[in-house]
């Protein structure tokens, strides 16, 4: 396990990292890793604020909180509350929300996790959250609520999130090294077209739509705009004394294509973006890096996660 925290000043970070906030993360069991990156826990202690932030475009995630108060609003909009547990599908839009005084988990799902664990068509979830209930599709999820209440020990939390996944997982998904190859070949800086993206991942472009609408949320050609635009902002999160120029993906042909990109993701611009304060992100990407070795879950590649 790995904490990022506001008394320690870590790196280019530290004027970011706010006291009061820490975020650790913990790599799930062997057998999970190719369905979970990641779990974290954020503790905003008592008596600080309430903390603001956004997060970047991201895969699906289940975040839950036992005494805590969450809202979030993935693109433009009122924030709204998600408490104690809610599941988010795969994004497009970067997500605000706000986290009052409590501890807070976040089980991060992989595309295969996707495809394993909730089964319903991606697409039809994309950019949107849902307070866990009985009638919903992630009710199976809901104990880990039970699992995160019993103590404030992490470790053990973790391990109680592991026994209850594992015993979630049933048959190996349908499709499964088809999707793997997908995430992977997604994850390659050189694949640039939908073409190269399909015969990487050993099917036809058809095939690949309907693939990446099922399992990953999104179409092959929105997935690796996402990706190029992802690539870029990791490194400013890793070293935020960086010009914007010296972070660009080599796919953008100029600044101002990455503008967009900026907007269409992050629904503001790059200097807006870099001059708000991030309690939460900036101390996340810290630990993250440490234990997971890339500071955002869509950057991991599924052979690094088995």
């Amino acid at each position: 396990m790995w904490v990022a925290n506001g008394e320690s000043a870590v790196s280019d970070h530290g004027a970011n990292l706010k006291p009061g906030v820490s975020v650790s993360y913990a790599l799930p069991a062997g057998p999970l890793r190719r369905y979970i990156s990641t779990y974290s826990q954020t503790v905003v202690a008592p008596g600080s604020p309430t903390v603001f932030d956004q997060v970047y475009p991201e895969w699906p995630n289940i975040r839950l909180t036992a005494g805590g108060d969450m809202a979030a609003c993935t693109g433009p909009g009122p924030l709204q509350p998600c408490n104690p547990i809610c599941a988010i599908g795969p994004t497009s839009h970067s997500t605000h929300f706000s986290l009052a005084p409590g501890r807070y988990w976040t089980i991060s799902l992989l595309p295969l996790g996707w495809a394993q664990l909730v089964g319903i068509r991606a697409a039809e979830f994309a950019d949107r959250w849902e307070v866990i209930g009985r009638e919903s599709s992630f009710a199976a999820f809901a104990p880990l609520l039970d699992c995160a209440g019993q103590d404030d020990d992490f470790t053990s939390i973790a391990a109680r999130f592991d026994a209850h996944l594992l015993a979630m997982l049933k048959r190996p998904a349908r499709r499964e090294e088809t999707i793997l190859k997908a995430h992977d070949a997604l994850l390659d800086p050189e694949v640039t077209t939908v073409d190269a993206f399909a015969e990487r991942a050993g099917t036809g472009v058809r095939a690949l739509e309907r693939l990446s609408l099922a399992t990953f949320g999104f179409s092959p050609k929105l997935l690796l705009r996402r990706q190029r635009f992802l690539r870029s902002l990791s490194q400013f999160m890793l070293d935020p004394s960086l010009a914007w120029i010296d972070t660009l993906d080599h796919q953008y042909v100029d600044q101002a294509h990455f503008i967009r990109d900026f907007r269409r993701f992050m629904d503001t611009t790059p200097g807006a973006f870099a001059a708000a304060p991030h309690p939460v992100l900036w101390a996340a990407a810290v630990a993250r890096t440490a234990i997971a070795g890339k500071p955002m879950q869509v950057l991991q590649r599924p052979s690094e996660s088995v």
